[in-house]
C-alpha cells in the first residue's frame, strides 16, 4: 500500500557541505532571500536542511522528484505547498540544535515540535511562566528525569498543537536519546520517526 504518513529527522551537522551546497537551487527565490539573511551559519544550514527535507519527504509521498516540489513562501507562517497541488497535503517541520524533523502526510492534518532536552533547565519556572502554576505544581510532583522528561512533553505538545492550528485528537510522544518529539494530529497516524542517512543526500 502507498505511504500516506512521514516522520523523519535528519541531523543536519552530518549533512555533507557539497550535498548542502548543491540543494540551494531547490529553492524558490523567496526562499533564497531568505536563507541569505540569516546571520548565523547554524540557522542558515538548519533552514536548508529543513526545506530539503521536507521536499524530499512530499517527494516521497507523492512520488515526484523532490527538487520539483515548489513551495510558497508565507512571511511569519509555515510554507505553503504551491506545485503539486494537493489538498490533501499536510506537512510540518522543527528544528533544535543540529536536528531537524519533519512531519508530511495525505491523509490528516499534522503539527511537530522537537526539543533537544537540557536537563539543566529550570523546567519548573519555565513551566510556571508559559503555562501557570497548575502545571508548574504537576512538575513538581515528578523527580528528576520524569519531571524533565514531563516538561518537554507539555512544551513539545503546546508547540505541535500551534503548528497544527486545529484542536489535536492524538498525539504522539518520542523520546529520544536527548531530543523529545510530539506529532499531533487529528485522527490517529500509523507512524514511527525514522532518522535520515545523510549519505548521498540530497538524492
Amino acid at each position: 500500500m502507498p505511504r500516506e504518513t512521514l516522520l523523519w529527522l535528519l541531523d543536519s551537522a552530518a549533512l555533507p557541505e557539497a550535498a548542502l551546497a548543491s540543494s540551494l537551487d531547490w529553492l524558490g527565490e523567496a526562499e533564497r532571500a531568505r536563507h541569505a539573511r540569516f546571520v548565523r551559519a547554524e540557522r542558515r544550514r538548519q533552514f536548508l536542511a529543513g526545506r530539503v527535507l521536507l521536499r524530499t519527504a512530499i517527494g516521497a509521498l507523492l512520488d515526484v522528484p523532490p527538487r520539483t516540489v515548489d513551495l510558497l513562501e508565507r512571511p511569519g507562517n509555515a510554507p505553503a505547498l504551491r506545485s503539486p497541488e494537493r489538498s490533501d497535503m499536510s506537512f510540518s517541520i522543527s528544528h533544535s540544535g543540529r536536528w531537524v524533523a519533519c512531519a508530511a502526510s495525505t491523509c490528516a492534518p499534522v503539527g511537530l515540535d522537537i526539543e533537544r532536552i537540557d536537563p539543566a533547565r529550570d523546567v519548573l519556572a519555565l513551566a510556571e511562566q508559559t503555562f501557570g502554576a497548575e502545571a508548574a505544581a504537576e512538575l513538581a510532583a515528578l523527580d528528576g528525569e520524569a519531571r524533565v522528561i514531563g516538561f518537554y512533553r507539555m512544551w513539545c505538545r503546546y508547540e505541535a498543537h500551534i503548528k497544527l492550528g486545529r484542536e489535536a485528537a492524538f498525539d504522539q510522544f518520542h523520546v529520544m536519546p536527548g531530543l523529545m518529539l510530539v506529532l499531533s494530529s487529528t485522527h490517529a497516524l500509523d507512524v514511527e520517526p525514522a532518522v535520515i542517512d545523510t549519505a548521498g543526500f540530497p538524492a
